[in-house]
């Protein structure tokens, strides 16, 4: 982790560079292919730390449910009298990995209005107005996503605590120890959690930052889901202490935005609204009540990955001042840029998503340790300046002998397949490319003066 004296010196040369509007002249420093520099090894950068500890290391090991929630889990689910429960996660789990976004009613009728054109022109068919509505409704009815809004009664809140507690625990996590590791100082006091569930960012954020925080707020419009994540706090029953003291629950969001909380959460919970116009209202609303972060996490699906996109997107060109926040948003992560996604506008766009391994809880079907795949974006209120903007791993890294393959998304807001070797860019880059995996940050700068290429698959070997 870089001390505060190493990135306040990295921030002035930026500063510098970009004030004087010429190219580092530190003979350290060597171009990558193409255009990214080594990093500039006169500044202390590692700080006497070995290179498996470089500061864009934010690998998360194997989560751990709490056992307290654990135990919790099982109760609850030993006292249920479903039967056949495995088949049902299997089941649930399945349809929330495909889900697509509802069709929007523009679309729909976009779509209606060619097939009538198109079949207007076949002179083999019914010309008729009746005959006409009924062909174009019967295609429609085929070829249109049916999306079903998921309500949660006792029965299916249990089944989704079987299916995706320990997994939407561990995603979470990773994105709560990522502003941990940047910022260490960040000691948060309030926290929101909308659509939340069984309770998991709670469990998450207690586990990251322990007793700073003294007040949750979960809000969730299924009445059964808010008495099952009571019942897990307080370890299987109505009438136990809290594990989590501080946490309180209710059904509606809070419009007002005289409140606000340092920390707010909507984990997997924007692509349960019915529309586009539902979740801007609610992405509005949460960045109201955000003081410092507010963290997005969906499936690492493209559909996830997109609506991601779209709420970033919402907040950093929105213009509404708040009278007690005037703040303007960035990205902290994972994005280094505020410019549009280069993973979406490529020839074949692909899911920005990242992937982090726990423990399942214990369950009869569970029994190795698993992964799971998410989307995440975590916006800030301040300047992207605070933050250093080091280029993000976006996919596995590739170690060859004597080389490394890293694709990284840059400050730029560029896809960039870089090469390293340790004769070519330096034995510190190389190590710490060597040691860096899929969501970290690599420590090189890209200078704006170097242009680059597209990003390229690495070879086979």
């Amino acid at each position: 982790m870089a001390t505060v004296t190493t990135l306040r010196f990295l921030l002035t040369v930026g500063r510098w560079r970009r004030s004087r509007g010429v190219i580092f002249q530190f003979r350290t420093l060597a171009v990558l292919v193409p255009g990214v520099t080594q990093i500039d090894n006169k500044s202390d950068f590692l700080g006497k730390k070995p290179h498996r500890k470089h500061p864009g290391i934010l690998q998360l090991p194997c989560v751990r449910l709490p056992q307290a929630l654990t135990n919790a889990a099982r109760v609850l689910l030993a006292e249920s009298s479903m039967s056949n429960v495995e088949k049902e996660v299997h089941a649930l789990t399945s349809y929330l990995w495909s889900r697509h976004l509802p069709v929007e009613p523009e679309e729909l009728q976009r779509r209606a209005i060619h097939l009538e054109k198109k079949f207007s022109e076949n002179q083999d068919l019914p010309q008729t107005e009746e005959k006409l509505r009924e062909a174009v409704l019967h295609v429609l009815r085929k070829t249109t996503y049916h999306w079903q809004e998921l309500s949660y009664n006792e029965e299916l809140s249990l089944v989704y605590m079987a299916a995706r507690l320990d997994g939407g625990f561990a995603a979470v996590s990773r994105a709560f120890h990522e502003i941990r590791i940047r910022i260490p100082e960040f000691k948060p006091q309030t926290l929101m959690d909308f659509g939340s569930g069984t309770g998991s960012v709670t469990w998450a954020a207690h586990s990251t930052w322990g007793q700073s925080l003294r007040e949750y707020m979960c809000v969730d419009s299924s009445a059964a889901m808010l008495d099952l994540a009571e019942k897990l706090l307080k370890g299987g029953s109505q009438t136990g202490e809290p594990c989590v003291p501080g946490v309180f629950f209710r059904q509606f969001l809070p419009v007002s935005p005289k409140v606000q909380f340092d920390v707010v959460v909507s984990a997997f919970a924007l692509s349960e609204l019915p529309s586009k116009a539902d979740r801007t209202e609610v992405v509005q609303t949460l960045w109201r009540k955000t003081s410092h972060f507010l963290v997005l996490l969906e499936n690492g699906t493209k559909a996830g990955h997109r609506l991601l996109m779209d709420a970033r997107d919402l907040v950093l060109k929105g213009k509404e001042k708040l009278p007690s926040d005037s703040r303007p948003g960035f990205v902290f992560a994972p994005c280094p840029h505020e410019l549009p996604c280069p993973q979406l506008t490529a020839s074949q766009p692909l899911a920005c998503s990242f992937s982090q391994a726990y423990h399942p809880i214990p369950f009869s079907w569970n029994k190795k340790p698993k992964e799971e795949k998410f989307s995440m974006v975590i916006l800030a209120r301040g300047s992207p300046e605070e933050v250093n903007r080091w280029p993000r791993i976006t996919q596995p890294v590739l170690k060859r002998p004597r080389h490394v393959h890293c694709h990284l998304c840059c400050s730029d807001g560029h896809m960039q397949h870089a090469v390293i070797t340790a004769r070519r860019h330096g034995r510190d880059l190389y190590r710490c490319a060597r040691v860096s995996s899929w969501g970290d940050l690599l420590p090189v700068i890209t200078p704006s003066e170097f242009p680059l290429s597209p990003a390229q698959d690495p070879p086979e070997n």
